[in-house]
């Protein structure tokens, strides 16, 4: 299909999935808990952390994460005892565990002290055109503080080759706007024109069926790609897009 036929399906596409009923399947369920903004953020951050594999599972398992915090993950972060993270040890969803969590909490609430929080970060070290550097300055950022080796690969680099597909949808998930009642518009000084699209197995299928993507690999390079595609589309709005790639693989098996 020519360009404007294909925006044309894509446009209904996202009017098809970018509602409220998109929440019952997916984690962004989650922070759709809170009304106080750190806990959106945090919550969403650490769902989306752990936001691969069985999608069931995912969802299970941060409710598990949740309650693991009493509900408040803010108040958690921010006030937790030594004994409060012995709570978390048997925490397991896929490689990521209680090692890693512990250490996520400990890098969050150093973050919110010194750094202005999640939203300073991305805010303070965004791009004029693209978040993906600013990924890799956050992970930078992130492991400041002691840690193990094997937590590391729980945040993604782009600037290593990633397509850093969680994170780039944490970042979609806090920056397009809550028009939809599905994202949530809540760091208002980055705009959504720099948004990467989260590229996943589904995504990346159907973005080659469509012609939107040529590169094979779901990478950094893929990326780059399937951005500049979604960019000719919708330069204001071009993560809208995923809604469309993810339904349509996910939903219709395009």
């Amino acid at each position: 299909m020519n360009k404007a036929d294909l925006k044309e399906f894509m446009d209904e596409k996202v009017i098809a999935y970018n509602n409220k009923l998109f929440l019952d399947t997916d984690p962004i369920q989650i922070p759709h808990m809170f009304t106080i903004k750190e806990d959106i953020e945090i919550s969403a951050f650490l769902t989306a952390t752990i936001a691969w594999g069985n999608r069931k599972s995912i969802i299970n398992n941060s409710h598990k994460l949740m309650e693991l915090m009493g509900q408040s993950p803010y108040d958690f972060i921010s006030n937790y005892s030594e004994k409060d993270l012995d709570q978390l040890a048997n925490f397991v969803h896929r490689t990521f565990n209680g090692i890693d969590l512990s250490y996520f909490i400990k890098s969050l609430r150093h973050i919110y002290k010194v750094h202005n929080g999640l939203e300073g970060i991305f805010t303070k070290y965004q791009t004029s055109n693209s978040l993906q550097p600013t990924i890799s300055k956050f992970k930078e950022l992130f492991f400041e503080l002691p840690h193990e080796t094997r937590t590391t690969k729980h945040v993604s680099d782009p600037l290593k080759g990633s397509a850093a597909k969680r994170i780039n949808m944490f970042l979609r998930w806090m920056v397009r706007d809550a028009r939809t009642e599905v994202d949530f518009g809540l760091w208002e000084n980055i705009p959504s024109s720099i948004l990467s699209c989260p590229l996943d197995v589904h995504s990346g299928n159907v973005a080659r069926k469509l012609g939107l993507l040529k590169r094979k690999q779901n990478d950094a390079k893929a990326l780059a790609e399937l951005d500049a595609n979604l960019r000719k589309l919708d330069p204001v709005d071009p993560v809208k897009y995923d809604f469309a790639l993810f339904g349509l693989g996910v939903f219709e098996k395009f």
